[in-house]
C-alpha cells in the first residue's frame, strides 16, 4: 500500500462519471460505516448476550478481543491483497464475508458458535477496511483527498455515537423476540447494498508494482498473538493451569522467529510485512508503543464500563448507552474543533495535555464512584466522561503524524499498515488485561462486596423475627453462595452452596409466606452486594488504566517536541 493506486484503462474509458464516483462513495462508506458500528454496538450488547447464551466473562472478552485480534493479524495482509488482485475485487470478497459473518452471529445457538463468527468477522474486515482508503485514493485526486478524508472522520465521530444507540434501541424493542441480535442482523441488507451497488460503480483499481503476499509471516504472527491473548483471557477461568504460563512463555521466541523471519523475507524480495528498517527508527519505535498502550487503555475501557453501567448500577441499555454520549462528543468536539490548533500551538505536549485530560477524567469518575457509589446518576457521568472522550482526541490526533515524521516516502505506507495492525492489536490486549483485573476483582472481592450489605440484612432478618442464632447461620451460608457465584465461570450455573441456600429456605419448617418474604432479603442482598462489587471492580479498572497512562506520558516525552500534521499521514 505503499504506492499510488492507478484506476483501470477498462474503468478510465467507461468514462468514470462525477455521478458514479459520488455512488461509489456511499458504498465505500456504507463499508466503513459498517465496521465501525460493529466494533462500537457490541458492548453495550454484553450483558444480554450473557444472560441469553450463558456466556462466561472470557465469552464476553472473545467477542471484543477476537474479532480486534483477528482483524490486526490480517490487516496487512488484506491491504495487500487489493494491491495485488484490485482493490474492487478484495472488496467485495470482504463485504461478503463480513455480511455472511454478520449473519452467523445473529443466529448463533451458542456462545462458541458467536465467537467463531466474530473471529470470521474481524478476518473479513481486515480485507475490506484496507480496501475503503485505497479505493479513496483511486477515485480522488491527491488535492481532493483531503475533505474526502475529513467525511471519513465525521462518519467516524458519528458512528462512535450512534453505536451504542443504535444498539440499545435494538435490543430494547427486542424484535420478534430476537433479543441483541439485529445488532448483527442490521448488516445484512447494508451488506447485500453494499456488494450489489459496488459491482456497478467501484472502479477496478491495483497497485502498479505490488508487493508480494508474507503468508509464513502472516501465520507466525497469528501464532504468536494466540499465544499471548489466549491465556490472558482463559487463565483466570480455568485456574491458571501450567499450559497457560508455557504458552505466553512460548510467545516470545515466536515473535523472535518472526523478526526473524522479516528480516529474511526483506532481503529476499523485499515485501515483508513490517520493513526491518522501521524498527531502527526511534520515533517510529515509541509512536508504536504509545500507540498499542493507547489503544488497549481505550478500547479496554468500555467492557467494564458497559457492567459497571447495566450490572453494577442497574441502568436500562437505553439508558446506559445514553450514559456514554459524553464520551463521543468529547473525542468528536475535541477532534474536529481544537485538536488541529492545540497540537499546532503545543507540539508534542498537546499529547501530555491528552494524558492529564483523560488521567483527570479517570480520576474524577473514580471518586465519583467512590462518593455516590449505587446513588450515581446518569448526569454525574458527564463531567469525567467529557475530559475523558477530550483526552482521547488530543492523544489519538497526532499519534500517526508523529509516529510516521521520520519515515522515508518509500516505506510510509508500510509504516502507516503497521500502526493500524497494532491499533487493532492493542484493542485486543486490552480488552483482555482490562477484563483480567476487572474479572479476577469481582471474584476476589465477593467477600467484602457482601459484608458491606450484611448490617442491612441483620436489620431485616431481625424484623422477620429471625432468631439471632438462626440469622448468622443464614448470612454464613448466604455469603458462601455469593462468592461462589462470584467466582463462578459459568453465569448460567448455580453453585452448590446455593442450591442448599435454597433448599434450607424452602425446607426449613417455616411457614410458606415467611420462606418467601426470606428468600426475597436474601435475594436483594445478594443484588446489592453484586452491584457494589462490580463499581469496585470498575474502581480497579480505572486504577489500572492510570498506570497505562503513566506509562505513556513517560514515553511521549521520548517523542519530538514539535509535531507536524499530514493529512495522508493522519488518516
Amino acid at each position: 500500500m505503499a504506492q499510488t493506486p492507478h484506476i483501470s484503462a477498462q474503468d478510465q474509458a467507461a468514462g468514470f462519471t462525477p455521478k458514479m464516483r459520488t455512488l461509489a462513495l456511499i458504498v465505500v462508506a456504507m463499508a466503513f460505516i459498517m465496521d465501525l458500528l460493529d466494533t462500537t454496538i457490541v458492548n453495550i450488547a454484553i450483558p444480554s448476550i450473557q444472560a441469553n447464551l450463558g456466556a462466561t466473562y472470557s465469552t464476553i472478552q472473545w467477542l471484543i478481543a477476537g474479532y480486534a485480534l483477528t482483524f490486526a493479524t490480517l490487516l496487512i495482509t488484506g491491504g495487500r491483497m487489493g494491491d495485488v488482485f484490485g482493490y474492487k475485487k478484495m472488496f467485495m470478497w470482504g463485504v461478503a464475508g463480513f455480511t455472511l459473518a454478520s449473519l452467523l452471529c445473529g443466529v448463533a445457538w451458542d456462545s462458541q458458535v458467536l465467537i467463531a463468527a466474530r473471529l470470521l468477522q474481524g478476518s473479513m474486515a481486515a480485507l475490506m477496511v484496507p480496501q475503503v482508503m485505497s479505493l479513496m485514493q483511486v477515485m480522488y485526486k491527491p488535492h481532493e483527498r483531503g475533505g474526502i478524508m475529513g467525511i471519513f472522520g465525521a462518519l467516524a465521530g458519528v458512528a462512535a455515537t450512534l453505536g451504542p444507540i443504535i444498539g440499545g434501541i435494538l435490543i430494547h424493542m427486542n424484535i420478534a423476540g430476537l433479543d441483541w441480535r439485529p445488532i448483527f442482523l442490521i448488516n445484512i441488507p447494508v451488506g447485500i447494498f453494499a456488494l450489489l451497488a459496488g459491482r456497478k460503480y467501484l472502479p477496478n483499481g491495483k497497485a502498479p508494482h505490488p508487493l508480494k503476499l508474507d503468508i509464513i509471516g502472516t501465520v507466525i504472527i497469528a501464532v504468536a498473538l494466540f499465544l499471548l491473548v489466549l491465556p490472558l483471557i482463559e487463565g483466570r477461568e480455568l485456574g491458571w493451569p501450567t499450559w497457560s504460563f508455557v504458552m505466553m512463555a512460548a510467545s516470545v521466541p515466536m515473535l523472535f522467529i518472526f523478526a526473524w523471519w522479516q528480516r529474511v523475507k526483506d532481503k529476499k524480495d523485499g515485501s515483508p510485512l513490517v520493513v526491518p528498517a522501521l524498527v531502527r527508527i526511534k520515533t517510529f519505535v515509541v509512536g508504536l508503543s504509545i500507540n498499542l498502550i493507547f489503544e488497549g487503555a481505550m478500547i479496554g475501557f468500555f467492557l467494564p464500563f458497559t457492567l459497571l453501567l447495566q450490572v453494577g448500577l442497574g441502568f436500562s441499555v437505553i439508558k446506559a448507552a445514553l450514559t456514554g454520549i459524553p464520551t463521543a462528543i468529547g473525542i468528536s468536539v475535541t477532534m474536529a474543533v481544537f485538536s488541529q490548533k492545540i497540537i499546532g500551538k503545543l507540539g508534542r505536549n498537546a499529547m501530555v495535555l491528552g494524558i492529564v485530560l483523560m488521567g483527570s477524567g479517570l480520576s474524577l469518575l473514580y471518586v465519583m464512584l467512590k462518593k455516590f457509589g449505587l446513588d450515581m446518576s446518569a448526569f454525574a457521568f458527564i463531567p469525567g466522561l467529557l475530559l475523558v472522550g477530550s483526552g482521547m482526541a488530543l492523544i489519538m490526533s497526532p499519534m500517526f503524524s508523529v509516529a510516521l515524521s521520520d519515515i522515508d516516502a518509500k516505506h510510509a505506507g508500510s509504516a502507516s499498515g503497521v500502526l493500524n495492525a497494532v491499533q487493532q492489536l492493542g484493542g485486543a490486549i486490552g480488552v483482555a488485561l482490562i477484563g483480567l483485573v476487572f474479572f479476577s476483582h469481582i471474584s476476589h472481592h465477593a467477600p467484602q462486596s457482601f459484608d458491606a450489605v450484611v448490617p442491612q440484612l441483620h436489620k431485616e432478618l431481625t424484623a422477620l423475627q429471625v432468631p439471632a442464632a438462626a440469622q448468622e447461620q443464614i448470612i454464613a451460608s448466604s455469603k458462601t453462595c455469593f462468592v461462589d457465584r462470584s467466582a463462578a465461570t459459568d453465569g448460567s450455573e448455580v453453585p452448590e452452596s446455593c442450591k442448599q441456600l435454597q433448599a434450607a429456605a424452602q425446607n426449613g419448617g417455616l411457614p410458606a409466606e415467611t420462606a418467601q418474604q426470606l428468600t426475597n432479603i436474601v435475594t436483594s442482598s445478594a443484588k446489592k452486594a453484586n452491584s457494589l462489587n462490580f463499581v469496585s471492580s470498575f474502581g480497579a479498572a480505572v486504577l489500572f488504566e492510570l498506570a497505562l497512562l503513566v506509562i505513556i506520558f513517560f514515553l511521549s516525552f521520548l517523542l519530538p517536541r514539535r509535531i507536524k500534521m499530514s493529512a495522508d499521514m493522519a488518516h
